[in-house]
């Protein structure tokens, strides 16, 4: 009984599942061929690029450094007595930072100045000597002139027979000493003449010995030859410290602030790049144009606060790093560019133009191509590819592939195959801010910095304004002459 029972209720349910499936067939039957198995088209956004006139800013990593550099060393031997400064603070051209044992340099300047007075006394006494000499020598003429006539007077009585011989040998006699009388007046006055002038010459030498005494008793003063932060003291008072040469002993060190360097490096392909922007006229060369630049230290993420101008590029390439050595210029009033510190730098990279920019997230890679979805006229989806350049106004500059045009799809990237059509959705593509300007705008000369170096604080010019050049002044050189042929 039981099995029958089974059997009957399998059949039943048979029976059910084969009229179902029947119905299903004949509603089926009923919907048209056209709509079966069509899918929706895909949505997708997309938008017209931005076109707008931008400067390409090129980076680059920089080092903050000094304007000037000085190693303090003392320029005489001895003892160092006192030093006057603060370590890490700021110091003023020309102020007394150390002091070095003055008491053998003043006991030179006071020998130096006794020994030159000596050699005045001298003088004054070689030039009494002359003018004894020269009153000699007027004595002499005068019994020279005596002698002369007694002489002339002797022999006229001689050659009358009024006098005898002897009378008229003792006139000549006395006639010929006269003569050498003067003669040897003449030589005493030639003498002592060479008497001064050897005297002159003495007091010539003390003087300049007595300058190098006072010279070297200056030099004990140690002075700052340039302002900025002083470092540490490296040697302590009382001990013996060297001068005057290479092997000088180093006391500390000092560093310019404000201004202050940043130098970079470019590498071939970039100095090519700048190279040709210049010849083109697109872009003012930086040899000859103070072209703006802006850093921005480490913990600046806002953009690139500091505004200086590129003052210096190197005459040739490194041939070991194959780069080019560029340096910037920065005022730093408020000190707070230190040297050291690395340095993130924008320069232009670029002449104003106009620019062609999409987001990033419309790029799509394949393999080694970059490229974008487009849409035509009739919707359907458009592959090209497209070259890019760097970021500029949180957009990505698109340098060719695609024009201001074109409809770019921004989202929906994933359902959008090439050739198919979609249901677009227009969004308007909005740039950034940019904290760098979109033109190049040259540092005027009212703007330049540090035009003038000044001679170190250390150092007294001479009152001679020839004796020294001008260090402000470059050097002339003169004009190449053509050279002919022999």
């Amino acid at each position: 009984m039981i099995l029958i029972r089974r059997a009957a209720l399998s059949v039943i349910v048979l029976f059910a599942v084969t009229g179902y499936v029947g119905c299903s067939r004949m509603e089926a039957s009923k919907v048209p061929n056209s709509d079966l198995g069509k899918k929706p088209k895909p949505a997708v956004v997309v938008g017209n690029p931005v076109v707008m006139p931008i400067v390409e800013w090129d980076d680059f990593v920089g080092r903050l450094e000094p304007v000037e550099t000085v190693h303090v060393r003392s320029r005489v031997s001895g003892f160092l007595a006192s030093t006057h400064f603060e370590e890490g603070k700021m110091v003023e051209r020309g102020a007394v930072i150390a002091v070095v044992d003055q008491r053998p340099f003043l006991a030179e300047v006071s020998r130096s100045r006794a020994n030159l007075s000596e050699a005045e006394a001298k003088l004054e006494q070689a030039k009494a000597l002359v003018a004894q000499a020269e009153a000699d020598s007027r004595r002499a003429a005068i019994q020279l002139d005596l002698t002369k006539k007694q002489l002339d007077r002797n022999r006229q009585l001689y050659e009358r027979e009024a006098s005898a011989l002897q009378d008229y040998e003792i006139s000549e006699a006395e006639h010929a000493k006269a003569e050498a009388e003067v003669i040897a007046a003449k030589s005493r006055i030639d003498s002592t003449l060479s008497a001064v002038v050897a005297s002159k010459a003495s007091i010539n030498v003390e003087r300049a010995n007595l300058e190098v005494a006072e010279l070297n008793l200056a030099y004990t003063e140690i002075r700052a030859p340039i302002d900025g932060r002083i470092s540490q003291r490296y040697v302590t008072e009382g001990n013996l410290v060297s001068g005057g040469s290479n092997d000088s002993t180093l006391l500390t060190t000092i560093v310019s602030l404000n201004p202050i360097h940043c130098y970079f490096d470019a590498d071939e392909r970039t100095f090519l790049k700048y190279s040709q922007l210049s010849l083109s006229g697109k872009r003012p060369d930086n040899r000859e144009v103070r072209n703006p630049v802006y850093i921005a230290l480490s913990n600046q993420h806002d953009g690139f606060p500091h505004q200086g101008y590129v003052d210096f590029i190197d005459n040739r390439m490194d041939e070991k790093t194959g780069t080019i050595r560029g340096r910037a210029i920065f005022p730093n009033d408020d000190l707070s560019l230190t040297p050291g510190l690395f340095a993130r730098l924008r320069l232009p990279g670029s002449e104003r133009y106009e620019a062609i920019l999409i987001p990033d997230k419309a790029i799509g890679t394949d393999q080694a191509e970059k490229f974008v979805l487009t849409l035509n006229d009739e919707q359907q989806v458009v592959r090209k590819v497209v070259t890019l350049g760097p970021m500029s106004h949180g957009l990505r500059i698109i340098r060719s592939g695609v024009s201001g045009s074109d409809r770019v799809i921004l989202s929906g990237l994933q359902r959008a195959r090439p050739g198919i059509q979609v249901i677009a959705t227009t969004e308007i593509i909005t740039a950034g801010q940019e904290s760098l300007p979109d033109e190049i705008l040259p540092v005027t000369s009212e703007q330049l910095l540090s035009s003038k170096r000044l001679p170190a604080g250390n150092v007294q010019i001479p009152s001679d304004s020839q004796a020294v050049p001008n260090p402000s002044q470059p050097a002339v050189i003169p004009a190449r002459t053509a050279r002919t042929k022999p």
